[in-house]
């Protein structure tokens, strides 16, 4: 973010929407089908968080719940809530950033289902921290059967997080997950068993989770982080390190793991300290 952004950063919500609207703009005049669509999804719409209510509104509804009931919902929240707004701006930046596939912003705020299911989540749980948790979990149920992204509404979640494809993520109610976090397809954040209480994981700043991982129980994964496709973490993982295989091991052995001098969720490289890896 710019200086001026850390000064109001409303500012840079707005900059960052005026730009959707540009983006939307030009990808009518390039497929001028489109233009219903984007301007009932975007160019009608005077706020981001006018258009983001509305289009999850249109996601998550059914006929008990209309489309116009979850919008009020959706709107007054993000309303009253600036700091999600702020949130959903980092998460879009971080996508548009971060995925090679992500040609622009309104192609990640219209397109991707990671990025969705997240911004349903956060309204989620708002939901259930102001003690609408009937709510908060019919949200988290529609989130799952349309995204096919299973999050506890309790579950906590930082800025400038990446769900990457995203099909069948699992998170867990007690799980915190911090800010430019990437999460592949395929992860769990878990539990070990049927106890209750804090029984969840810890995911630290700038951790990088491949697709296919399982990280179960109450146990922490420091900052910078890695964690390698397929693998089964039940220990915690020191940070800027990397873990890998089922159960998972730290890449260079317990004594002196190798330590990563860049952030792997910024970088995700998947593969990067793997060279002396043998078949």
């Amino acid at each position: 973010r710019s200086v001026a952004e850390e000064r109001d950063p409303r500012a840079g919500i707005r900059d960052l929407w005026s730009l959707m609207k540009s983006e939307a703009r030009s990808e009518v005049n390039e497929e001028p089908i489109l233009s219903s669509y984007y301007f009932a999804s975007l160019l009608s719409h005077e706020s981001m968080e006018s258009a983001l209510s509305n289009y999850l509104a249109m996601k998550l509804s059914c006929p008990s719940l209309p489309p116009t009931t979850l919008y009020s919902i959706f709107l007054k929240i993000l309303s009253e809530n600036p700091e999600i707004m702020l949130a959903v701006a980092d998460d879009l930046r971080a996508v548009r950033s971060k995925d090679p596939a992500c040609t622009s912003y309104i192609h990640c705020f219209l397109n991707f289902k990671g990025f969705l299911a997240c911004q349903s989540h956060r309204i989620a749980h708002a939901l259930w921290l102001n003690g609408r948790k009937i709510l908060a979990l019919l949200i988290q149920n529609a989130v799952s059967e349309t995204f096919a992204v299973d999050i506890h509404p309790g579950a906590r979640i930082g800025r400038g997080v990446m769900f990457d494809h995203a099909t069948g993520v699992v998170i867990g109610e007690t799980a915190v997950i911090g800010d430019n976090v990437a999460i592949l397809h395929n992860v769990t954040l878990g539990g070990t068993g049927k106890e209750g209480g804090d029984r969840h994981p810890k995911i630290g700043d700038g951790v990088l989770i491949g697709a296919g991982s399982c990280v179960l129980g109450n146990i922490r994964i420091e900052d910078g982080a890695k964690i390698g496709a397929g693998s089964v973490v039940l220990k915690g993982i020191p940070a800027r390190t990397t873990a890998v295989g089922n159960p998972a091991r730290l890449l260079g052995g317990n004594g002196n793991p190798v330590r990563m001098i860049t952030i792997p969720s910024l970088t995700m490289d998947h593969v990067y300290d793997w060279s002396d890896y043998v078949i």
